[in-house]
């Protein structure tokens, strides 16, 4: 069975090198025990992914620490880092695929980098981390980065970031620094505050403006299915004048990956939810394994027909691979 992974990261030796990151810690030695792995997109990789029976990854820069840079320092780097993984691409045509990143501090610059890499390097989408600089993506500014999505029909990629320090300060402070890390991040920080992002883009108007726009967000909707319902219910008392609903316009926008979550009743949820026509397949490599991926994907209690869509089938559709 031919599967695609949709969430899998790499780096740049200049993008660790521009984000000073340091080695102290716990959390920042599971980095430097991973760092490898993200720089490399040749054998080492494919060595993995064929460990795992992962036919292609679908590749993207784990480059949170852009926004925080001046505008030429991140624009230069997001640009060589895109040609990086044009060349990977290029060197593995049936092992890889891409999604652009890009600097956000000029939007207009922004866009006309995704109308590159779409255009002339090829890439399936593109990838965005969170709020840059703390700000949401349903800010006018942004509008040329969503008009460039729409016109050449490529999904948006909506990863997590950590979150600004003042939410950090205010939900995460007074536990050792390694837990402050872990609590604001991936065991729960990320996934509720790219949640709530998703809410802003909806109840923004967002997608009543651009009723093409395609999203992808991952670890299984971002504690989404579980919540939709009831933002549903709360925004359907006349505070918003959204033309659908908030679940409409979740459902039929938004694309969801199985990334770095598996464990059955979240996929239930989001199965009984969305569909599986919008359900697919990801590992968040190397953050995560592949082989544990892959074994979860395997006993999911699937037909044939709904297991290749999650594997394979709704990723060619969507991406046009």
């Amino acid at each position: 069975m031919r599967t695609i992974a949709l969430e899998e990261h790499m780096t740049t030796p200049e993008i660790v090198k521009a984000a000073q990151m340091s080695m102290q810690g716990a959390y920042p030695a599971f980095l430097q025990s991973i760092g490898s792995k993200l720089l490399d997109v040749g054998e080492g990789r494919i060595a993995d992914m064929d460990a795992a029976g992962i036919d292609m990854q679908v590749l993207s820069v784990s480059a949170n620490t852009l926004d925080k840079l001046d505008s030429a320092t991140a624009n230069a780097l997001a640009r060589d880092a895109n040609d990086q993984m044009a060349a990977a691409v290029r060197a593995h045509p049936d092992r890889f695929a891409a999604f652009a990143t890009l600097a956000l501090q000029e939007a207009d610059q922004a866009a006309t980098e995704l109308d590159r890499c779409v255009r002339q390097l090829g890439f399936k989408g593109v990838m965005l981390n969170g709020a840059p600089n703390g700000q949401f993506l349903d800010h006018p500014r942004f509008t040329p980065i969503f008009e460039a999505a729409v016109a050449f029909d490529v999904p948006i990629y909506l990863h997590p970031a950590p979150p600004p320090k003042l939410v950090r300060d205010a939900y995460y402070s007074g536990l050792n620094s390694t837990l402050e890390f872990l609590l604001s991040t991936a065991g729960w920080g990320w996934h509720v505050e790219t949640g709530m992002h998703v809410l802003r883009l909806i109840v923004s108007g967002l997608f009543d403006r651009f009723p093409a726009l395609k999203i992808i967000i991952g670890h299984m909707g971002e504690n989404l299915p579980f919540s939709i319902a009831r933002a549903e219910m709360v925004f359907a008392r006349g505070a918003s004048s959204l033309k659908r609903s908030v679940g409409e316009y979740f459902c039929d926008h938004f694309y969801l990956t199985t990334s770095g979550y598996f464990t059955t009743p979240p996929f239930l949820c989001m199965l009984q939810v969305v569909g599986i026509d919008r359900i697919m397949f990801s590992v968040d490599y190397p953050f995560s394994p592949s082989t544990v991926g892959r074994e979860f994907l395997d006993k999911l209690a699937l037909c044939p027909e709904d297991r290749e869509k999650v594997s394979h089938r709704n990723a060619e559709k969507l991406l046009k691979l």
